[in-house]
This record gives C-alpha cells, sequence and structure tokens, in this order.
C-alpha cells in the first residue's frame, strides 16, 4: 500500500517538474489527466530521475491516493509501474527512503497537505501518532495567519530604511505634499532643501530631522505652518528563519511584521522545536526571547516585537517535555522552563476537570533504564519541578457515595438523600414529604450493602414504622422500596360488548354499576334491548371433580326506561362482562336491486323474510319483451355466502375478514390446480334458473333475497367469448350448430401450453361448467349464447422427462444392487 502511494507521488512530481517531458510528448499524457498514461513507455533511466526527484519528499498517504485516483490513474498503470521500481531496486539502481525527521527516532514526523500538484504545504501535529503537542496548532490554523496590519498609524519607533517612502505634507502659510523615496543610502532629497539622511532612525527621530532643516530653508515651523511626515509604501524586509522550524531559510516579509509573522510564515516550530526560548538575533546578538505560551495562557505579545532586515529567529529545541494526561481540560505535552513547577503546568493545562480527583496526581517518572511511579499530594503540587520525560495522570473521582441513601415507591418525593448522623426510617418518609394514600402499609423492604460488597434484604411494618413502635437506623446506600397497593394486584378492569355505542374494556371503579358502564359506552346503541342484559362474573369456588362445575355466575339485569342520575342498580365487580341485546323484533332495512331488462329497475326494500326472486321480479314490473331470462344472474355479497354476520357493527373487522377468507380461497385453488385465472373474481355469483323461477314461483329454486343482493336480467346475447389459452382470444358470434371446439377453433385454436381437459364455460346466469372425460374422450359442455369459454393453462412440469427418467432409472439400479447382496449373503 505504502509503496503504491509512493509511486503515485512519483508520477505527479514528475508531471509538475517536467522530468518526463519527453516521455508525455511521446504518450500525449496531460498533467491534469493521469487516466492515459502508458507506463511501457518510459524508460529505466526516466524512472530512476523520478525515484531520486521523490526520495526527500513525504506526502501523506491518504492526499497522494486521493489526488492519483481523482485524475484517473489507472491501478493497473500503478502495479506496471510498481513491478519496475521493484526490478530496479533489486538491481541496486536506487534506494528510495522516506523523508523523515532523524532527530524524530526515524519516526513520520513532516506530512505534506497536498492543495495542488504544484503546490504542497507541510503540517504538523495533526496526523502524528501521538499525543498533542501544547501551542504547536497555533501556526498550523489557517483562521489565525497573524498577519501585519498595514492600516494602522506609523508606529513612531519604526526604522526608516531603504525602499521606504515618506510623505512629507507642509500645510498653513506654506503648502507642500512630497513623496519622496528612501535611497539604498538611507537619504531623502526634498526639493528646494537637499540632501536629509534617514536611514536607521526611528520616524520620531526622521521627523525632528526634517523639521529643523525646513526650519532652515526658511519655512515658518511652527508659526502659522505645519508639517505631518508619515509612510507611504511600506518596504519589504529580508528574515532570516534557522533551528527547529518545519521550513528553515530565508523569507522576505512586510517591514511591519513581528517575530509571530515570521514563524506563521516558516510552518512554525516542528516537533522537537522549542516555543518558548525562541531567540531574535540582530547584528549578531540576541536582542529578545519570544515564550508562545505568554501568548496563548495570558494573551500577552510583550515578546512579539517588530522585525527588522536581516534578522535572525532562531528555534532550539526544546528541554524539557512533560505529557498531561486524563482528568485535565488540555490533554498535551507541555514545555517547562526552569524555576516552574507541576501548578504551572497545571495551569497550562487549563485545570482540572470536574470529575477530577485533585488530592493527588500519578507521575510516571523516567528513572535511568526503566520507568517508577511515583504520587504528588495537592499540597506538593508548587514544590514538585518537572523532569524529563515525567508523564501526569489526574484520574477520576470514584463513582460511588460516601453518604446516600434512596428512598422508592409510595412516598410524595422519591430519590436519593443525604445520610445525616443517626438518619432513622421514619425521618427520611418524612424527607420524602410522607406516604401516598396508596401505600401498602403491611410490608416495605430495604436493600443494604454489606461490608463484603454483597446486599441482604431487611423487610419492616410500614405501619409500625409511621406510628413509631418500631425504628430502624440507616446506613450508607440503604434503598428503601415501599410498594403500592396497585403495584400488587392485576389492573381492575370490566367488559362491555353487544348492542352500545362504544362497546369494549373499561376502568373498574368501585359502587359502578352496570347503568354506570352502559354511560361510558357511549349509552344504547339503536335497537338496543334495556330489559335484556346479562353480567358474567368470574367464580372462585368451581368444583374441579364435577362435570356440571359453573365457570362462570350470569345474571339478569333489567334497566327501565332511560339512564338517570339515581341507579340503585346491579353493582359491578372487577372482570364483569355486560352484554347488551337487541330487541327481539328489531330490524334494520335491507336494500336489494334490480338491474338490466325491467320495467322498473332500482333498488327495492325487503318487506318480508320470505321474499324471493320471482317477488322482487313482479315488483320491478316484470321482464321486458328483449330480457334473456336464461342469463339472469343473482350477485350475492360474499359476506353473506361466507355466513358473516351483516349486523356486525364492526366494519373494518368485516372488511378484513372478508379479505382473509377471500385471499384463502385464492391461494387454495392455486396451490391445487397452478392455475390462477380470473373466473375466481365470479364466485360472487349465485347461478339461477330465472326462466324455471318465473314459471314456477316459490320453488326450490326461487331463492330467499339476502341484504345486498343484485339481480341482473341482460338482453338477449349473441356473442360467445373465448378467453385463456387460446392463440387469439375473442368474441365469436353464436350459433346452435356450432360446437364446444368450433368455438375454440375460431379463436385459433388451442395453444401449446393449453391443459384441454380443464376447458370450462361460464353461462351468463353465473353457473359454471367443466369438461367431463369419458374414455380417452373430453365431453365438453353445451355452450349458450352469451357464455365465455375458458382454456386454462397447463401446470409446469417440476423436472424434465429424461431427468425424471435417469433418476428413476439410477435408484431401481440402486435398489436391485441391494437385494442381491442380501441374497448373496443369504447363501
Amino acid at each position: 500500500m505504502i509503496k503504491t502511494n509512493f509511486l503515485i507521488f512519483l508520477f505527479i512530481v514528475a508531471f509538475c517538474c517536467g522530468v518526463i517531458n519527453h516521455a508525455a510528448a511521446q504518450t500525449s499524457i496531460n498533467p491534469q489527466n493521469l487516466s492515459t498514461i502508458n507506463v511501457d513507455a518510459l524508460s529505466d533511466q526516466q524512472i530512476k530521475q523520478l525515484m531520486q526527484q521523490a526520495q526527500s519528499s513525504g506526502l501523506s498517504d491518504d492526499d497522494l491516493i486521493q489526488q492519483a485516483r481523482g485524475r484517473g490513474m489507472p491501478d493497473a498503470q500503478i502495479q506496471k509501474l510498481q513491478a519496475r521500481v521493484d526490478l530496479i531496486r533489486k538491481s541496486g539502481g536506487v534506494g528510495l527512503t522516506n523523508s523523515a525527521d532523524s532527530s524524530v527516532s526515524g519516526k513520520r514526523s513532516l506530512n505534506y497537505r497536498v492543495d495542488s500538484l504544484e503546490n504542497a504545504k507541510p503540517i504538523l501535529n495533526v496526523n502524528y501518532p501521538g499525543p498533542k503537542i501544547f501551542g504547536l496548532d497555533i501556526f498550523q490554523n489557517k483562521s489565525l495567519k497573524f498577519e501585519p496590519n498595514l492600516k494602522i498609524a506609523t508606529p513612531l519607533n519604526y526604522i526608516v530604511g531603504p525602499e521606504d517612502q515618506l510623505v512629507i505634507n507642509v500645510y498653513g502659510n506654506s503648502q507642500v505634499n512630497w513623496k519622496l523615496d528612501v535611497s539604498p543610502d538611507g537619504n531623502i532629497n526634498i526639493p528646494g532643501v537637499g540632501i536629509v539622511n534617514v536611514g536607521g532612525k526611528t520616524i520620531e527621530q526622521a521627523s525632528a530631522t526634517i523639521k529643523g532643516r525646513l526650519q532652515a530653508s526658511n519655512y515658518a515651523i511652527g508659526r502659522g505652518t505645519n508639517v505631518q511626515i508619515t509612510l507611504g509604501n511600506i518596504r519589504s524586509i529580508k528574515v532570516i528563519m534557522v533551528g527547529q522550524v518545519t521550513k528553515p531559510g530565508t523569507y522576505t516579509l512586510s517591514s511591519l511584521s513581528t517575530v509571530f509573522n515570521a514563524l506563521y510564515a516558516a510552518g512554525g516550530p516542528n516537533r522537537i522545536g522549542s516555543l518558548r526560548q525562541i531567540e531574535i538575533i540582530r547584528n549578531n546578538r540576541m536582542i529578545r526571547h519570544l515564550d508562545v505560551y505568554d501568548f496563548l495562557v495570558k494573551g500577552s505579545q510583550k515578546d512579539n516585537i517588530t522585525l527588522q532586515d536581516q534578522d535572525i529567529v532562531r528555534v532550539p529545541t526544546y528541554r524539557t517535555r512533560v505529557e498531561m494526561a486524563g482528568q485535565i481540560k488540555i490533554p498535551a505535552l507541555f514545555e517547562v522552563l526552569p524555576g516552574e513547577n507541576l501548578q504551572n503546568v497545571i495551569d497550562f493545562a487549563g485545570g482540572f476537570t470536574d470529575s477530577a480527583y485533585t488530592a493527588r496526581i500519578k507521575v510516571m517518572q523516567v528513572s535511568d533504564q526503566q520507568h517508577r511511579l511515583t504520587d504528588v499530594l495537592e499540597a506538593d503540587y508548587k514544590n514538585y519541578i518537572p523532569l524529563r520525560g515525567d508523564k501526569y495522570t489526574v484520574e477520576s473521582v470514584l463513582s460511588r457515595f460516601e453518604n446516600r441513601v434512596v428512598i422508592n415507591g409510595a412516598v410524595f418525593r422519591p430519590g436519593e438523600y443525604e445520610l445525616q448522623n443517626g438518619l432513622t426510617l421514619a425521618q427520611l418518609i418524612e424527607k420524602a414529604s410522607g406516604l401516598k394514600e396508596d401505600a401498602f402499609m403491611e410490608r416495605g423492604n430495604i436493600i443494604r450493602l454489606k461490608p463484603d460488597n454483597t446486599t441482604e434484604l431487611i423487610s419492616f411494618n410500614v405501619k409500625d414504622i409511621i406510628s413509631k413502635k418500631s425504628s430502624i437506623a440507616l446506613q450508607r446506600e440503604d434503598i428503601i422500596t415501599i410498594s403500592s397497593i396497585f403495584d400488587l394486584r392485576d389492573i381492575y378492569q370490566v367488559t362491555i360488548n353487544g348492542s352500545v355505542r362504544k362497546p369494549g374494556v373499561f376502568a373498574y371503579a368501585e359502587h359502578q354499576t352496570v347503568a354506570d358502564l352502559i354511560q361510558k359506552a357511549g349509552g344504547f346503541a339503536e335497537g338496543a334491548s334495556t330489559n335484556r342484559i346479562e353480567v358474567a362474573r368470574r367464580i372462585n369456588n368451581g368444583d374441579p371433580s364435577s362435570r356440571n362445575s359453573a365457570v362462570a355466575q350470569v345474571y339478569s339485569v333489567n334497566i327501565d326506561g332511560p339512564l338517570s342520575a339515581i341507579d340503585t342498580g346491579f353493582v359491578l365487580k372487577p372482570y364483569d362482562i355486560v352484554s347488551v341485546y337487541n330487541l327481539p323484533g328489531f330490524e334494520k332495512q335491507k336494500i336489494v336491486h334490480v338491474e338490466g331488462e325491467v320495467l322498473y329497475p332500482g333498488s327495492y326494500t325487503i318487506k318480508n323474510k320470505n321474499e324471493k326472486i320471482s317477488d322482487l321480479v313482479a315488483r320491478a314490473g316484470g321482464l321486458t319483451a328483449s330480457a334473456d331470462a336464461d342469463g339472469g344472474s343473482l350477485k350475492r355479497n360474499y359476506i353473506a355466502i361466507l355466513g358473516i354476520d351483516k349486523n356486525k357493527s364492526d366494519t373494518a373487522a368485516i372488511a378484513r375478514e372478508r379479505s382473509e377468507q377471500l385471499n384463502r380461497l385464492k391461494r387454495t385453488y392455486s396451490d391445487s390446480t397452478g392455475v390462477n385465472n380470473d373466473a375466481q373474481q365470479r364466485n360472487n355469483y349465485v347461478g339461477i334458473d330465472l326462466t324455471n323461477i318465473l314459471k314456477s314461483p316459490g320453488s326450490k329454486s326461487d331463492l330467499l333475497l339476502e341484504d345486498g343482493d343484485v339481480l341482473r336480467v341482460p338482453k338477449q346475447q349473441q356473442v360467445v367469448r373465448v378467453n385463456g389459452e387460446v392463440l387469439y382470444p375473442s368474441a365469436v358470434v353464436y350459433n346452435n350448430s356450432k360446437s364446444f371446439n368450433d368455438y375454440i377453433y375460431n379463436a385459433g385454436g388451442y395453444s401449446p401450453r393449453s391443459l384441454r381437459r380443464g376447458a370450462y364455460v361460464v353461462y351468463p346466469n353465473g353457473t359454471v361448467k367443466g369438461t367431463r372425460k369419458f374414455l380417452f374422450f373430453n365431453n365438453h359442455p353445451v355452450v349458450k349464447p352469451g357464455s365465455e369459454i375458458y382454456v386454462p393453462k397447463k401446470p409446469e412440469p417440476k423436472g424434465g422427462g429424461i431427468q425424471n427418467f435417469i433418476g428413476l432409472a439410477t435408484g431401481l439400479a440402486s435398489l436391485g444392487a441391494i437385494i442381491f447382496g442380501i441374497v448373496s449373503l443369504n447363501k
């Protein structure tokens, strides 16, 4: 993986630096798109040049992968290049090494963040696999650049030098404005005044010199004429960054730049560089020490002086560095100066967290050839002098309480309380605002922690504790539980069903009567009988040795008249079931429909329970002249066919039950035949013979009407529909001389997948007749006008014929071999 990432970097460097311009020209490689690269077109010498070019670089692996893949470098070419490099290595051509800071025990300390192929910026302290170095990340923060402010008033202590521009504004009795550049010799040439040397002087000193020369040249300075001197263009200076900085070298900065500006430009100190003893050297003399911690901890920039041309900023290696970990606000590595103590390190780390154990700190010290542990007490924090390699660990406080008791259950304020000296259970109950009304007074318990951390259960009588007949002294971590009476029994409920508006289960209440429960259920529904109410009650004294033992007590209850506030009726008990019945003669209107060829089609209400189809036709005025009585059909709601009670008030349950039963019928048919056809959707049609019904009213075929029935009388039919597994499903003109097969052939004939013996006819009145088998012949049903012929699909075979035959033959052969072996053994 590392090799592959390194090879990716080789190509990127090569394209940016122009090392393989010749190869790129030959293969037409675009540095922005590496998808067309051809490794075979590169010579061994070019590969060696790439390896030498990248030998001192150390880019981040993740960044390299992202850049190369983003530019489309193929994996196949990466593999080829790796093979070429491995071959060169084996031959001893070039030895590749990763760039590393040699002072960090050979570990990789310099990582590059690739912003573009042409610009690689070093980043420290980001991906380093170790503790964070306090203060190092401020020089990597893009939001904190320490840029000098060029729009402020000119500082009086600013040193004027070559390439500066002085703006001299004379106003008053005399008015003139000069913009004069400082020459390399440090001079300016004032028109009419002459040469004035200002190099190496502060702005304040240069202003005094210029004013003196103007006065000597008859400018009435101070007598109605004033002069103002400011900086125009600000020059650049050269600052040298040496020592343990990320990017040592000479930097061109603004003359207003400070030490922080220079450190940021050089990437800041590296991981072994000091942040507290940075030296500023001017004219071969050290003029100031800069401590970055002053800025980080105190916000002070007292030593962040303005740099001058040819100043040297030197970052030495650190002397003593310690690590602070654990329950501290800023865990990190901290640099310690002579004279500082452990308390200073704690202050650098921002102090302890809220859960820190501050009484002592564990210290892991370096002792000759090994480590040793010691503890520093809180009183010695200011006396302990940090040593090289110290690691301080601040632990958390223990997750336990020294003076806690807990009370739960039927008290008004359950929770945790302070264990005071001599606290008793009765006093704790008073602190919890006393017992609730539903408290179980016979028994409570205490879970107590024993000295060996095991627990024991102590029971007590709550009444005796409250009346102070007995007293229990509490101990640390006691948990007291006083139960509620509702926690010790099932939830009491009563049930009501039948002719009420909202049947269901309701909460039980003492002294609740049947009338109260009916009121909760929304009152009586329409048609309810107030004189026919039953209450079923549980029994607890059944005789298990008797077959006729009662399983419930049933009471009959009458409520005369409407519900009233004065009710001395039947009082309910928990788990009673109340059933309210309908009036014996109550019936909802039942509607049937007549469609088609009758004189008065429409909806009709059933008048009598024994009203039949012939009665309905008579009420509809009889059939019209074009009616086809043989095609008359009766569509009956499937709920009625399946025997579901239409008087159920839960219509959603009725619909759900109907859907489940329809699905069961469909699954049963599909599983048994393997055929899924549209004829199943018509199983809510009842096959009737309307012609015989009208000829013999009241006969057995004259069915009683049900709610939702639809009687349909079609016109004279003239076609026969042919569907299913035929070549061209269509409607064929009826002719009484045509047979069943004639209609099939008029629809193109049977398809290759047709099941001929399963063909059937659906007649207009809803009846169905299938094909019968007689010897080797299919006896098809008679076709009538308006019928539909349906040819089902042949079931899919479960296995190929030749495979079944081979399997059967193999099985018989094996069986024969077994039998032969047994016979041979018997002989």
